[in-house]
């Protein structure tokens, strides 16, 4: 009995495994697509307590999934298409495009409170972008009270980010055209070890603001050197005010938050109650001023 209980259990999954090959398999290439759309990516920063954050970007790559319906291939492995761009996916409908790009070093940290710059754009197949691909060069470092360290990788870990999209995430500017936006978090992002080392683990998170609220103000004065927390049960985002006082939280999901004003250098702490934030509006709080 269990041996006939044994191949039943090897013949169901034989099955699943067949069912999740098909779901990348190249039939799907009948039913490709056909034309171009435009597609760029915008990166942007979630702040940190450094002077300075720059990060080696040296290629973007995109996988267009080009069939009629992305949700067959729901269940591919993208890890493993993702670490392998030199070699075709499984399904002739998921397409490898490289974006195009300015390689080089960029200082992160200069694109917070709401600034960003456009990292890569290109045109590529009509489709539904699944999976980006962020390949990093070996000249990352980080600026700390005027001090210069290395960045480096963890020992065995990749020199890319895998960005996992299931559809719908980009902004539809028209027909043929899309955009997405990368918050690079500083803070997530870096890694101080005990013996003062910092590593690299990158965290992105992917939003546009159309589909995202925000809160902004201004701290003053600015000597307070504030940092601005934005919470609410489930979620949290912080701003650090620039050097005219000014601060900019996106990305928020709609709902009531509480803001948190750090001060330093003597001056006292606020706290802002019942703030309420819809998308796809910025709330206002003014101006915001510590006292010692």
């Amino acid at each position: 009995m269990k041996s006939k209980q044994t191949l039943r259990g090897i013949a169901l999954m034989a099955f699943a495994f067949t069912l999740f090959l098909a779901a990348c398999n190249k039939n799907t290439s009948l039913e490709n697509a056909k034309g171009q759309q435009q597609f760029s990516v915008f990166l942007t920063d979630g702040p940190g307590l450094f002077d300075n954050v720059f990060i080696d970007i040296q290629a973007v790559k995109v996988v267009v999934d080009t069939s009629k319906d992305t949700r067959r291939h729901d269940r591919c492995d993208w890890d493993s298409i993702g670490k392998n761009d030199r070699r075709k996916p499984d399904s002739a409908a998921l397409v490898w495009q490289s974006l195009s790009i300015t390689p080089g070093v960029y200082d992160v940290l200069k694109l917070r409170n709401g600034l960003d710059t456009l990292l890569a754009t290109a045109s590529i197949p009509a489709g539904t972008v699944r999976l980006i691909k962020i390949e990093l060069g070996t000249n990352n470092s980080l600026v700390k009270d005027s001090v210069t360290y290395p960045l480096n990788f963890f020992p065995g870990a990749p020199n890319f980010i895998l960005i996992k999209l299931r559809g719908g995430e980009p902004e539809q500017l028209s027909a043929g055209s899309s955009r997405l936006w990368l918050d690079f978090d500083v803070g997530k992002s870096i890694i101080r070890m005990v013996n003062g080392q910092f590593y690299l683990k990158p965290f992105l998170n992917q939003f546009v603001p159309s589909k995202y609220a925000g809160v902004k103000g201004k701290v003053e004065p600015s000597d307070a050197k504030a940092i601005v927390s934005v919470y609410n049960s489930t979620d949290t985002a912080y701003a650090i005010p620039n050097r005219d006082g000014y601060f900019k939280v996106r990305g928020l999901k709609d709902g009531t938050y509480t803001v948190f004003v750090n001060g330093s250098n003597g001056y006292g702490d606020t706290t802002i109650t019942n703030v309420v934030v819809a998308r796809p509006a910025e709330t206002n709080l003014g101006t915001i001023t510590l006292k010692k």
